[in-house]
């Protein structure tokens, strides 16, 4: 890496002093308030928002508009994060634009890269940008664009601490990026109530593209993003990482008795992932991710015991990974992005 990503990557994710806007305006100020020189497609949600960030990104492109579009995370590199017109921008180049003000205000990695990715679009000009919310909305880094429209991919219960104990709370806090007379596609009708001062309609990335440009989009481009349900041979990859992305995940998987790799946050409802892991197959090696939220994976493996029947603790992914294969084929490789993330890293380091 360069100087400029070496120095993101060393910043911390998360901010100090609490959530809140006040920080990232500034910076955006500093940097001429590029956010305001196109309109956006928001796209906030539980699960799915890369893929619908990128679905939605490639509908736009298709139908002859220049693109800005940033997701998070990343599994194989910081590029992944930050396209113009489908290619990865120079992020040393938009880095070293931001650096100094990011440093003066003391900007979180989060907010340094998408305020990089807000002037890398303004200075490409771009007609549109597709930008996925990181935690939430309301005091989301991202709650800063003209947004045209908002798309809610999914509500569960996640980050209630910061977000709320109820679905309807943390949708609300997801919605509050919408602004009055914006375009809100929804999921289904089950928080349109939430979006009064808005235009609502129900779908998914297509409906929120296609409300972008006022018209149908005839092409039917094809998405895959890394550690989105990737096939790599007898193995499949997927970063779902709460019970309902694990729901969704099996509920995808062609029908064979899986043997399951996973590292699990702690933080996260571990005995209902487990749970539905166990719909893929009664094999689980557990391991544990470079996060510091990971769970242990002997202590995965403690809980695993219960809806598993042979469970075998692993703490390097590596060999977790290699040993799920020895136990049997094909190996479902899951729970946590950052797992996947560790192996990219390793393949990359020749490990």
């Amino acid at each position: 890496m360069g100087p400029n990503l070496t120095w993101l990557a060393s910043l911390s994710p998360w901010p100090s002093d609490g959530f809140g806007l006040d920080r990232m305006r500034e910076l955006l100020t500093a940097l001429g308030d590029p956010q305001e020189a196109y309109e956006a497609v928001h796209v906030v949600g539980t699960n799915g928002k890369s893929t619908a960030t990128r679905r939605i990104e490639a509908l736009l492109l298709a139908d002859g508009l220049s693109v800005g579009a940033t997701v998070s995370p990343h599994v194989r590199s910081w590029s992944e994060r930050v396209t113009v017109d489908g290619r990865p921008v120079d992020l040393e180049e938009a880095l070293a634009r931001v650096r100094d003000p990011a440093e003066r205000l003391g900007a979180t990695q989060f907010e340094t890269i998408t305020a990089a990715a807000l002037r890398a679009f303004a200075d490409a000009a771009v007609d549109a940008a597709v930008v996925e919310a990181g935690l939430g909305g309301r005091l989301d880094a991202t709650n800063v664009l003209r947004s045209r429209v908002v798309l809610l991919t999914n509500v569960s219960l996640e980050h209630t601490d910061v977000l709320g104990q109820t679905l309807e709370e943390i949708a609300r806090e997801k919605l509050a990026v919408a602004r009055p007379g914006s375009i809100v596609v929804l999921p289904d009708t089950t928080h349109a109530g939430l979006v009064p001062d808005c235009v609502t309609r129900i779908g998914g990335a297509r409906e929120a593209a296609e409300a972008f440009v006022g018209h149908a989009i005839a092409a039917d481009p094809a998405v895959a993003l890394p550690g989105r349900l990737e096939r790599r041979g007898t193995e499949i990859r997927d970063g779902a990482h709460n019970p309902d992305g694990v729901r969704w995940l099996v509920d995808q998987l062609p029908r064979a008795p899986y043997v399951v790799c996973a590292s699990i946050l702690g933080d996260k409802d571990v005995d209902a992932m487990l749970e539905g892991l166990a719909r893929a197959g009664r094999q689980l090696v557990a391991t544990t991710s470079s996060s510091p939220r990971a769970l242990l994976a002997h202590d995965l493996a403690g809980l695993a015991e219960q809806h598993f029947e042979h469970v075998e603790a692993v703490p390097d992914p590596v060999r977790a990974v290699e040993r799920a294969h020895e136990l049997g084929e094909p190996v479902l490789v899951t729970g946590s992005l950052y797992l996947l993330a560790d192996l990219e890293q390793a393949e990359r380091e020749g490990r």
